[in-house]
Formats: structure tokens, C-alpha cells, sequence
């Protein structure tokens, strides 16, 4: 166990000082040639480029390899607030661009007409897309609404990619609480494909349900997030101690 752990700890320092003396853009070797440069197996170094890959060092593009990123700006948010990516990369200076956006019509199944309290078969409006920083994915983001919450002709000009900011900006939803769930998820094909990874690689997925003042669903949202580019926190008070 020692000797193992001990193993683990070189490696990771070996591909620490890979990386940090690695130009960004740089391609590292392919699995079999780096496992053997550095004398593990590729299950071994697989786990370990898992680490650096989380904290947005390395990133493995399908069919071409992995390569170094560098440091990057991390998008920081505590989860107390709903915000947009575009309002939380303008707090640190970043600037967040939308890529690939498909809008589409689609009828509600038993398991999205529950979720949104409607009938099975309903229409809705689906908006998938991809949010790039330094014209590199970082986020994929899929909304469902229910019909007339948003019509086709408010996602022209005015989209930028958030669904959020143009339903506040709208004014004829009142907004009130959205209920999420976050996880880690492994990235299904077409969410690896937009995102440029691997499929299978860790992404940090949030599912939500958004809320008007009245208690109705008006937006069921799944957003995927490569984890080296963004850091969620909340504020938690302690139980059972006033203040």
C-alpha cells in the first residue's frame, strides 16, 4: 500500500513538472508512450491525468489526444444566488461567448410532462447550447419550456446564451426559486462531442427546475460543466448555534 501511494505521488509530480514546462497547446505523448516513459500502467497515469484534467490543466480531445491548457480563470460562484455564467464570468473580467445553439420543438414524455406539470405530449421548446471562454467549450447547457414562456423570435438577437438573463429581462415571468441538484456525471456522447472531451470524462452537472412567484415550472435545465473551469460553494451556517 505504501509503495503504491508512493508510486502515485511520483507520478503526479512527474506529470506536474510535465505540464508546467509544457508551452500551452502542447501535445503530451499517447497513453502507452507516457505510461512507459514513466514506468506505470495506463490505468495508473489514466487516474492521475484524471486530476490535472479536473483542475483545467489538460484536456483530452476525441480522436487527437490530450493536451496542455495551462492556468485558467475559474468561474467562481456561491449557489445561494442564481446567476448566469455570462454574470458571473463579468464579475472576474472574463468574457463568455456562445457557440453551437440549437433550438428545437419537442413533445413533453410522461417523465418531462411531471417534472413540468403538464400533460404528456405537450409542446416545448428545447435550447441546447454550448458557452465558450477564449473560444474554448467550457459549458453545455440544455433548457426545456414549456410553450409560450419564450417564443423563437425573443431567441434572436437578443440570445446570448443565457436562458435565465433573457427570461429576467423579459419581465412577463416573475422569477422566484429554482430547486437544483448537482452532481458528477461522465459525459454522455453528444455532451462530449460539443464540449471537445473525451466520452466518459467527469463533468459537474447541475439539473434545475425554475419557478414562478405562482409555484408553475416555466424551465427545466441540465448544464454540464468541464470542472477545471469553474468552482461552486455555499455558505452553510452551523446547527443549533445562534447567532
Amino acid at each position: 500500500m505504501t509503495e503504491s501511494v508512493s508510486t502515485y505521488q511520483r507520478l503526479q509530480n512527474d506529470l506536474s513538472d510535465i505540464i508546467h514546462n509544457a508551452q500551452q497547446g502542447t501535445k503530451l505523448p499517447s497513453e502507452p508512450e507516457l505510461a512507459k516513459q514513466l514506468d506505470v500502467s495506463r490505468a495508473t497515469l489514466r487516474e492521475a491525468m484524471r486530476t490535472f484534467e479536473s483542475q483545467g490543466l489538460l484536456r483530452r480531445r476525441q480522436g487527437l489526444g490530450t493536451f496542455v491548457v495551462g492556468p485558467t480563470q475559474v468561474i467562481e460562484s456561491g449557489l445561494e444566488v442564481l446567476e448566469s455564467i455570462e454574470t458571473q464570468a463579468e464579475r472576474i473580467g472574463l468574457r463568455v461567448t456562445m457557440g453551437d445553439c440549437n433550438i428545437s420543438r419537442i413533445e413533453a414524455s410522461p417523465e418531462l410532462a411531471e417534472k413540468l406539470l403538464i400533460k404528456p405530449g405537450s409542446p416545448l421548446l428545447q435550447i441546447q447550447r454550448v458557452i465558450l471562454t477564449d473560444n474554448a467549450p467550457v459549458a453545455y447547457l440544455v433548457d426545456i419550456l414549456p410553450d409560450g414562456v419564450l417564443t423563437e423570435e425573443m431567441l434572436g438577437s437578443k440570445f446570448t446564451g443565457s436562458v435565465l438573463d433573457l427570461l429576467i429581462k423579459e419581465e412577463d415571468v416573475p422569477l422566484s426559486i429554482s430547486k437544483t441538484d448537482i452532481s458528477a456525471t461522465h459525459a454522455p456522447v453528444d455532451v462530449a462531442k460539443a464540449l471537445d472531451v473525451q466520452r466518459g470524462d467527469t463533468l459537474l452537472l447541475l439539473n434545475a427546475i425554475l419557478y414562478d412567484q405562482e409555484g408553475t415550472p416555466v424551465d427545466l435545465s441540465r448544464s454540464y460543466f468541464l470542472p477545471g473551469n469553474f468552482r461552486l460553494h455555499i455558505i452553510r451556517k452551523i446547527g443549533g448555534v445562534s447567532t
